[in-house]
This record gives C-alpha cells, structure tokens and sequence, in this order.
C-alpha cells in the first residue's frame, strides 16, 4: 500500500511561481507538498548537454521530454504534443522538470505598465483587471528582491523603492546603438534576474552570451533556485509525479489530487487547500481532464472559459549590417530596448510594443546561413567576419488581445501515458497586425541612424513566438467571464487557488514571468491572511 500524503496545501508545479508561492505559505508555518511531472535534473548535466548538442540555435536540446511527462518538442521535427488546430501555428515551447520553464529563460523580469491594467476602460479594448497596479506594486517588489532583479527605471513602470542590484555592464554594441539612436529613440538597459554582483550566493554574470539554453555559472535566477529554497524552507517535493486528476467531494471542494510516476502507478495526495501553479497550457489541460458528473465541462468552468484567452507576444523583426563594427556576442544575449511605444492613446488602434535588440554572437547562425549558400573557402572567412562584426536584429514585442476563440482544448491524442494531449486554438488579430506594421517605420529610422546596409524583413505576414504564455485562466470580478477572482482563488471551489501567468487577463508588451509571480505572492500573502497563519516568532537574542 502506498504512503498516504496529505497536506496544508498541495501545489501542482514546481516553476518559480509554483516554488516561490511555496516558500512564502512554508515562511508561515504552513505544510506543503508541491508535485511536479517532470524529472529532477542539476545544472551541470544540462550544461554537458548544451555543450554537447549539435543543435547550438535549439534552446530546448538541453531538456529533452521526459516519456512519462512529455512536453513539445520541434526540433529536428515536431514531437505532435501540443496539437495545432488552426487557424495560425502556436509552437509554444516550455519545460516540464523541476523548476520548470524559467531553466532557459532570458531572465526579462519587466513590470507592466500602470495603464496595462486598464486598457478597456482607456481605450476601449481588452479587459480590465480586478486590481491596480498600485495594488500589485508592493509585490512586484518583493518578487525582485527575492530573484535579484536590476534594471533602468525609466521604462514606464513606476517603483517606490530601487532596484535590488545595480545592472550588467552595459555590452559594447547596446553602447553604440544607444548612443546613435539618441536623437530620436533612449535605448535603456533590459530589467533582468541576472546578477551583476554575489547575490543570492550566486557569483555576478560573466558575459557567457548563453542565457539561453542555460546559465552555465548560475549568474540568473530560475526555477531550480526557487524550488531549491521551497525545499530548504520546509517542502515535499515529488517529481516525476504527474497529476492527471484533481477530485473534489460533493460540496464542490477540492478533496484530493491523483498522479501516475513513470511506470504508471497511481497516487493520490489530500490536502486543506490546493495551488494549481503549472503554465497556461497545462493548467487548463489538467482542470478539462479533471470533467466530472456535477462538472461536466471541467473544473473552475462554469464561465466556460478555462482554456480560453490564450495570448502570447508575437515578434517580426529586422535584421540589418550596421556600418561600424559591433561584435555583438559579449555579455547577455537580449541586454537593451526601446520602450516608449508599450503605451499611448494609439493603442485603441493598435497593439503597442517594445522594441528589443539581441546581443546574440552571429557567428553560428553566419556559418550556417553561408554554408547553405555554398560560399567556402577564403570568400566564407571574409563574408563571416564582415557578419560577426556588423549585423545586428531588432524585434518588435506586440501585445495580443484577450480573445476567447484562441484557446487550449483537449485533443482526442493522447501521450504515452494515455492523458488526452492539450490542443492550441490560435490566430492574430487585426489589432496585433497593425501595431507590427506601425513598427515598420521604426525599423527603418533605426537602421537609418546606424547607417545600415543589407536591410533584411521577416517573412510579410510571419509571427515569432515568444514564449510568454498568457491568459487561459483569467482573474476577473465576474464568475461569468472569469476562472479566477482577484486573489486568484476559483470562482466554483473556494480551496482551489491557481497561481500562474495564465490568470493574467492581458499580456501587456512584457515577458509575464514577473507579473506571474507578483501576482502569485499577492495571493500568498491573501492565502495567509485569510488562514490565520503567522510568521515563526524571532529567536530571542542569545546573551
């Protein structure tokens, strides 16, 4: 018979949200069992991997699926995991092990701006939120200190207190952009959880120029971290454990959670209250799998609208040979951007965006792209160094709409394990269509003032994807349009809480991880209010 687990409170998910949200209830004499589907794995094994991968460009080869918890894979071919169902590709990329996605992440830790919150209510478009950003800003707060967090301050979004660390040394090549572009654009630093100083016990970052697929010093913060310090603060950690099941008795309130481990065998784990904290993909997969005769549609979906509002941020780009020489490749790969454009009344017309530069090195993508040319020998040298030197790559960042026609289903697949596999629902909007075609003329005045040759356009009509996966369990005050109220408990079981980027009701122009967890501490701290929970006393000083 198998050990009989139970809990304060369960927490599905082991990424920083889901670990840090931990941290905070165990700091509080709470007890936690947080269940993660995925292996354990360390960081010197994934670093071997990166090193040994002849797939240099291809973030996701250090973290190969695990058979019992798989998730999508597209390279060298697309795994099948996350169905596409149309009407445009979403190949959302992310990691199911301990720790989650955040093990290869750009560390971007952005606060949205104050009027991101209220975009319906401004200009008429999107939602707004159940909350201010005033509200939200003490947390956002406390999720830097917590992760290390530097920046420039003056990219709209308003702090009362500095940043925890002074910036990463500002690379050469953002140097000269910003000093060219002066005239018409203030290219900034990026707010990163990257150290530029011991920090956390971490040594500063040394210009290792691969932040993606993985830190090889631990100079950034992620998910390993956190769910390192749940654990040192108190909790059970399973892996491989992959919750296929939440059980709720017939109340309506959550009674228990049930996961297979690798070879198939069933668990079940009890608690008090329970966390749903996995992405936006495989939260709502989880709360449709778990369907029931008094919740035909899922759990937490009266509304009918787990799944839906999928948002993500889309890129189109420019890539261009500036006329002095950069060598871009030292220091992090994505340190500065533009970030005038993430507000304004134009955005009753059209998406806003961040404009951000990559420090990326040239080098392998310029071997790889003249070799496919067939250029060799003396002429391949000679093209390779006036590449390396001189290229350089704008994106835009583009807010996409809450839209309940772009969601995560079930698919009639099913993986390895048998769970019926998620399924993406997704197109692009007008909306976000027009803010990439105003960004063109941003493009151009930028490679004007570097004096650019060898301008080179995405694909017309071509999104990349930036892995900010957003919506699909919206927070909102009406049970009727929401999954989630402002504190992010569930509108259907009062001891279901979900805390992931998937309860943000818009995607603004940042990467969501730090509105995620600002808003999951936020919860936390309404969690222990609400519980009566305390802070261990301090120790009587000794004399």
């Amino acid at each position: 018979m198998s050990e009989q687990l139970s809990a304060d409170f369960v927490v599905i998910g082991s990424g920083i949200i889901g670990a840090l949200t931990a941290r905070k209830l165990l700091q509080h004499n709470a007890s936690v069992i947080i269940l993660e589907a995925g292996p354990r794995i360390s960081r010197d094994i994934i670093v071997a991997r990166f090193r040994n991968s002849p797939r240099k460009s291809d973030w996701m080869s250090p973290y190969p699926p695990a058979p019992w918890a798989p998730h999508p894979v597209y390279q060298p071919e697309d795994n099948g995991y996350l169905v596409q169902a149309g009407p445009y590709p979403y190949p959302a990329e992310y990691i199911r092990q301990v720790g989650g996605t955040t093990w290869h992440w750009a560390a971007q830790a952005w606060r949205m701006v104050p009027n991101d919150l209220r975009i319906r209510s401004l200009y008429g478009v999107g939602v707004d939120w159940p909350f201010t950003y005033e509200e939200l800003e003490p947390y956002y707060q406390e999720g830097e200190q917590i992760m290390g967090v530097s920046g420039a301050p003056n990219t709209g979004s308003p702090r009362n207190q500095p940043f925890p660390m002074e910036p990463v040394a500002e690379p050469y090549a953002m140097r000269r952009l910003r000093e060219r572009l002066a005239p018409a654009y203030p290219v900034v630093g990026n707010t990163t959880a990257r150290n530029s100083r011991t920090y956390g016990g971490r040594p500063a970052c040394c210009g290792n120029n691969s932040c993606q697929p993985i830190c090889p010093i631990d100079a950034q913060y992620h998910g390993g971290i956190a769910a390192a310090d749940a654990e040192a603060a108190g909790a059970r950690l399973i892996p491989n454990a992959n919750v296929y099941r939440i059980e709720h008795d017939a109340r309506g309130r959550i009674a228990a959670v049930h996961y297979y481990d690798p070879d198939k065998g069933t668990h079940r784990v009890t608690g008090k209250n329970f966390i749903l904290a996995a992405n936006g993909i495989e939260s709502p997969r989880l709360l449709l799998l778990s369907a029931s005769d008094k919740y035909p549609k899922g759990l937490a979906n009266s509304s009918d609208m787990v799944g839906r509002n999928l948002m993500d941020h889309p890129s189109t780009s420019l890539t261009f040979d500036a006329e002095e020489e950069l060598w871009l490749g030292r220091g992090p790969q994505s340190p500065s951007s533009i970030n005038t454009l993430r507000d304004g009344p134009f955005r009753s017309e059209h998406a806003p965006y961040r404009l951000d530069f990559t420090n990326i090195s040239r080098v392998a993508g310029a071997t790889q792209s003249l070799i496919a040319e067939g250029v060799y020998g003396i002429a391949l040298e000679q093209r390779l160094r006036h590449s390396a030197a001189h290229e350089c790559n704008v994106k835009n960042v583009l807010e996409v709409l809450p839209n309940p026609e772009n969601r995560i289903t079930l698919s009639d697949q099913k993986d390895a394990m048998g769970i019926r596999k998620p399924q993406a629902h997704y197109a692009i909007d007008d909306y976000t269509r027009k803010g990439a075609e105003a960004s063109k003329a941003d493009f151009a005045r930028i490679a004007e003032l570097m004096g650019s040759s060898n301008l080179r356009y995405s694909k017309e009509g071509s999104f990349a994807n930036n892995q900010h996966i957003c919506g699909t369990m919206s927070m909102g005050r009406d049970p009727a349009t929401s999954v989630v109220d402002g504190y992010g408990r569930t509108h259907d079981h009062d001891n279901l809480f979900i805390v992931s980027t998937g309860v943000l009701p818009t995607a603004g122009t940042c990467n969501s991880t730090l509105t995620g967890l600002a808003v999951a501490l936020r919860t936390a701290q309404h969690i222990l209010e609400q519980s009566n929970l305390r802070a261990p006393a301090a120790a009587a000083p000794q004399s």
